[in-house]
């Protein structure tokens, strides 16, 4: 450790996100650390239209109070993160030196402003953290000048903070060293996804009434983006083959596949299958509250990490997931806080959808999975990622 002070702090990110604004309020009342957010979209405070979800929509939660930030302004004739060009911000270095930063995070490095943020911090000595979550599960790794071009740009940073196992296999098959990787684990705000807060419960229960739910009929919640890579269509084949039995399948959200998903389970016994509207962020504990078992049964490599899955297990759900989501290896053990099927086998997702259910309808071990999923998401809050964070942030300054 180079010195008891912590480096005053640049952070750098695409956009207001809900799972990171939260943690920058916590990060600002309850540590001493000196840091700006620059922002270098609006999308998520500004409505704009979601072509996955297909609505145009902004978080209904606050996500830029209570902390410094400021937006800079996007040169890029069509703004996005899913492009290199799509991040343009000539400004942006100009900002972070009228700030003097001892040290920047980076939230990415695939854009042109973040390329440029780089080479401005390398020239002056300025020490970069990275924070990302991406993972090699179901691919592999790259070779030849990909891997090449990953290896140096890791190699600009300092130190990187990974959010869970496969994330650091991640870093480590990239050549950043150990010593210079740190966990600051994946998180949600657990005070807005707090399972006793009688709010979430009333609307609970009022969903169930209006979908004709019994109040003790188990139910498989879907919660997300209706896309192919999510694999929800494959989700309801699974549900249809399972042996009759009083359980329902709720789907909440909007996109390409809620058409086709309607149609398929029309063939449904009456009642079992439900579609709900896409759901903000303060209606989505009462939609966790509705489960016995959340499923993201997602197979496409973007599943990074799956931050859906702490939502749910901080509302006491456990959860049953594919191989590829990033969170898997760390929250969900199989048996233990839920299941994990292969996410190429149909027929396993129906046998692990099968075995989740006969388990939770066992009062006991339904009790000790619910323990389990209690404990294991305790490990996964904003206090433990501030302390992965501000461990690399005593190694580089100031």
């Amino acid at each position: 450790m180079k010195s008891a002070r912590l480096p005053r702090l640049a952070i750098v990110v695409s956009h207001p996100i809900q799972y990171y604004s939260p943690w920058f309020r916590w990060l600002r009342r309850r540590t001493a650390l000196d840091f700006r957010v620059f922002y270098l979209g609006d999308f998520g405070v500004a409505a704009r239209r979601d072509p996955q979800f297909g609505t145009t929509f902004a978080w209904d939660v606050d996500l830029l109070s209570g902390y410094d930030a400021e937006f800079v302004p996007n040169a890029a004739g069509r703004p996005g993160t899913d492009r290199f060009m799509g991040l343009n911000h000539p400004t942006l270095t100009r900002r972070l030196a009228d700030w003097r930063p001892e040290a920047v995070l980076l939230f990415g490095y695939k854009s042109v402003s973040h390329l440029r943020v780089i080479a401005w911090a390398r020239r002056r000595r300025i020490p970069l953290l990275f924070r990302g979550d991406s993972h090699f599960l179901g691919r592999g790794r790259p070779t030849g000048w990909r891997r090449w071009l990953m290896t140096w740009i890791f190699r600009q940073f300092a130190a990187v903070t990974c959010v869970g196992a496969a994330n650091r296999a991640y870093f480590a098959a990239l050549g950043v060293p150990g010593e210079r990787t740190f966990f600051s684990p994946h998180a949600v705000d657990a005070d807005r996804f707090d399972p006793a807060e009688r709010s979430h419960r009333a609307a609970a229960a009022e969903l169930r009434q209006r979908l004709g739910l019994g109040p003790a009929q188990p139910v498989v919640l879907f919660a997300g983006k209706l896309v192919a890579a999510k694999q929800p269509r494959e989700l309801l084949q699974a549900f249809l083959r399972l042996p009759p039995s009083p359980a329902a399948l709720v789907f909440v959200g909007e996109g390409p596949e809620k058409a086709a998903l309607k149609e398929a389970a029309a063939t449904a016994t009456a009642g079992a299958v439900h579609f709900l509207p896409f759901a903000n962020q303060s209606e989505m504990p009462a939609r966790y509250l509705l489960a016995d078992l959340f499923v993201l049964p997602s197979r496409g490599f973007y599943e990074t990490w799956g931050l859906a899955v702490n939502e749910a297990m901080h509302m006491g759900i456990p959860c049953l997931v594919s191989d590829r989501v990033g969170c898997q290896q760390d929250l969900v053990s199989p048996g233990e806080t839920g299941w994990v099927f292969a996410s190429t086998d149909p027929t396993d997702l129906t046998a692990k959808l099968r075995e989740a259910l006969a388990a939770l309808a066992d009062p006991a071990r339904r009790a000790a999975v619910q323990t389990a999923v209690a404990a294991r998401i305790a490990r996964y809050t904003y206090e433990q990622a501030t302390a992965g964070l501000l461990a690399a942030l005593a190694t580089v300054g100031p």
